[in-house]
């Protein structure tokens, strides 16, 4: 037995055990702990890490002491005790991120989030030279999330073995869905982790339909085993959110029932909560169920953001609105100035967007599920957003629900309004701001990423001289 006597808040104390290697110690072996801190239990189920290996990990969330005990049908494995320290979290640990007024984000140490997410579906199956650009590609990059597939992927641009396969006998084409491979399962914990010092959110998808080896039809008894056990090693890292699905609506033997149930066994396994959402291609799931914490949608047009922010009541993701590059797929081919107005639409209408870019390569190396390097040009138009929100003094919620007619406006508290005029190019506009008080407005240009003052300040009903530019925005803040 060993484990690390002291960890920080939201990192993870594993807890190593010995004991049988014969059989098939997935299957016939159980293994669960209890962590208490005297106020709070946690139980937490262990998993087997192949060599005769058993790990119990624990995310303790209060500094102080902590005590655990284990319980296991196999007697070596069983009433094993002990303790640990969980210290104050370091600089940059934040915590797990949460769902926090109603449509927005935040870290548990009440850090606001707010999501400017990327999209690399089959990163961690690429070549090691591909993931380690990948990863140094995104430490410079504006995106605080990553959605990434745990089984690889075959699709278009995507014809390709894995470097490694999920379970054994994968690479055969004979896997045994019995017995997980614990190699791949080590190494896409290390590139959560990875992401996790980045200050990336893993948005890990546990199940999609682009799939030739039979990882999308394993069988009700193989997907609840496979749950489990990816949750077990996974659920402790503080950067994880579960999506059930990529385009769940595409699976030919898996209907929303299904669903239904693989957001059952995720909420019970997982003892630290993580978000939990499905993402669609052309049928929304039903968002409003009980184990949903958010939308995760798929919509090619934002100006509905806030009819949806107002419907569900919770937050809302477009994850994918199409991808900046120039292939032979519609999904795929949209411009940067085009990504660039879906993220400001989503924005100003109190919701999140997600980012992908599909540009030709030469080796097929495309970002939205290889990764390697970023060639578009919205990113940086993304960073300046996500600069703008972030300055905000509070999460931006919509103005009205109007959505058929500029400007697309979104306000934190009555002190900052951020507001978007699409294709629209007026000289004169009349804000919806208080009356109540003095606002200065700045006219943003969000593809020149330049800001400048309008001069003087301005209250509700105050007709306003523009520059009469398309996709220009203005922010509005109170004069204190």
């Amino acid at each position: 037995m060993s484990a690390s006597q002291e960890v920080e808040r939201w990192d993870i104390f594993q807890l190593d055990l010995t004991g049988p290697s014969d059989g098939n110690p997935y299957t016939d072996v159980t293994l669960k702990a209890e962590f208490s801190d005297g106020d709070q239990a946690v139980t937490a189920r262990g998993f087997y890490d192949g060599d005769g290996q058993y790990a119990v990990r624990c995310m303790p969330d209060t500094p102080g002491e902590w005590t655990y005990r284990t319980e296991s049908s196999e007697p070596a494995l069983d009433g094993i005790e002990g303790s640990f320290v969980c210290t104050e979290a370091s600089d940059g640990n934040r915590g797990p991120v949460r769902v926090a007024d109603t449509h927005h984000f935040e870290h548990a140490d009440g850090t606001r989030h707010s999501s400017f997410g990327t999209t690399c579906y089959a990163w961690t199956h690429q070549d090691p030279a591909v993931q380690e650009r990948t990863l140094e590609t995104l430490a410079e990059a504006p995106f605080n999330k990553l959605r990434m597939c745990v089984f690889p992927k075959w699709f278009t641009y995507n014809r390709r073995e894995p470097v490694r396969h999920p379970f054994e006998g994968g690479a055969s084409g004979d896997p045994d869905f019995d017995r997980p491979d614990p190699e791949f399962f080590q190494h896409l914990e290390d590139q959560v982790a990875q992401l996790r010092d980045l200050g990336i959110q893993a948005d890990v998808i546990l199940f999609h339909p682009y799939d030739k080896w039979g990882y999308s039809d394993m069988g009700d008894e193989a997907d609840d085993r496979y749950l489990e056990y990816v949750i077990a090693r996974l659920a402790p890292y503080r950067n994880v959110w579960w999506s059930l699905a990529n385009e769940w609506d595409r699976f030919d033997d898996k209907d929303e029932s299904d669903f239904d149930h693989y957001f059952q066994v995720v909420q019970e396994e997982d003892p630290y909560d993580h978000l939990r959402s499905v993402h669609h291609l052309s049928e929304w799931y039903d968002f409003e169920k009980p184990w949903v914490t958010h939308c995760s949608i798929q919509e090619r047009e934002h100006q509905d953001m806030a009819q949806w922010v107002d419907e569900y009541e919770k937050p809302v993701v477009n994850e994918e609105c199409g991808y900046e590059g120039d292939i032979e797929k519609s999904f795929g081919s949209i411009s940067g100035h085009y990504m660039m107005n879906q993220f400001w639409l989503g924005v100003t209408g109190g919701g999140y967007v997600g980012h992908g870019e599909t540009y030709r390569h030469p080796e097929d190396i495309l970002w939205w599920s290889h990764g390697g390097d970023l060639h578009g040009s919205s990113p940086d138009r993304i960073k300046f957003l996500r600069d703008l929100v972030e300055e905000a003094p509070g999460p931006l919620e919509p103005i009205s629900m109007k959505t058929d007619r500029p400007p697309w406006g979104a306000h934190a508290n009555e002190d900052y309004y951020l507001f978007y005029f699409r294709f629209y190019q007026p000289s004169l506009w009349s804000f919806d701001l208080p009356d109540d008080g003095e606002f200065e407005l700045e006219v943003v240009d969000p593809w020149e990423m330049t800001i400048r003052p309008l001069g003087g300040t301005h209250s509700g009903g105050d007709e306003v001289e523009l520059p009469g530019d398309d996709y220009m925005a203005v922010r509005a803040r109170r004069v204190e």
